[in-house]
């Protein structure tokens, strides 16, 4: 109940902002979409695939992190599908690019899933479209922001040195 309360009063202050913290009508809209979006997007009409029910581990690469997901935490933050690779990716702090927010209308979080594939969930008409426009595409290339696993398998994620976000701007 204490994050529902949280987000409903930082609404509020991107609402009507103070005079402390002011805010332009353009951040506050962006931050509300942001928060409100969640990994889906209007345009596309889908369900979202059901998270993990089973603990498992991704590894990244070429970092050579590996994380243990626990179902019981996701979904981690507001980016990407609940229990998505980047859901889980952000939450450990592999810094994955996503500039749409995770709402599959971009292919900046292009990843290559090199062990695991097959428990992942399946890739939709949306997802296939945005990634025709990422470079260096495999057969193996997924959204990491629609990318759920079911825990069945560990996963082995590549993420291309591109995608990578190095530096963090300051908003």
């Amino acid at each position: 109940m204490k994050d529902v309360s949280y987000l409903a009063n930082f609404l509020v202050i991107l609402q009507i902002g103070n005079s402390r913290f002011p805010i332009s009508d353009l951040t506050a809209s962006r931050a509300r979409y942001h928060i409100l979006m969640g990994g889906t997007n209007p345009y596309v009409n889908q369900e979202p695939p059901a998270p993990a029910t089973q603990k498992f581990t991704i590894t990244f690469l070429p970092m050579n992190v590996t994380v243990e997901v626990d179902p019981e935490k996701i979904p981690y933050g507001h980016t990407g599908l609940p229990g998505s690779i980047l859901d889980i990716a952000l939450a450990n702090g592999i810094d994955i690019e996503h500039a749409c927010g995770g709402v599959c209308a971009c292919s900046t979080c292009h990843s290559i899933v090199r062990e695991g594939l097959e428990s992942i969930s399946e890739m939709t008409d949306s997802e296939e479209e945005e990634l025709s426009f990422a470079p260096g595409l495999t057969p193996n290339s997924r959204l990491s922001c629609q990318s759920v696993p079911d825990g069945s398998r560990n996963l082995v994620v590549y993420v291309p040195n591109w995608n990578r976000n190095a530096v963090r701007e300051g908003h």
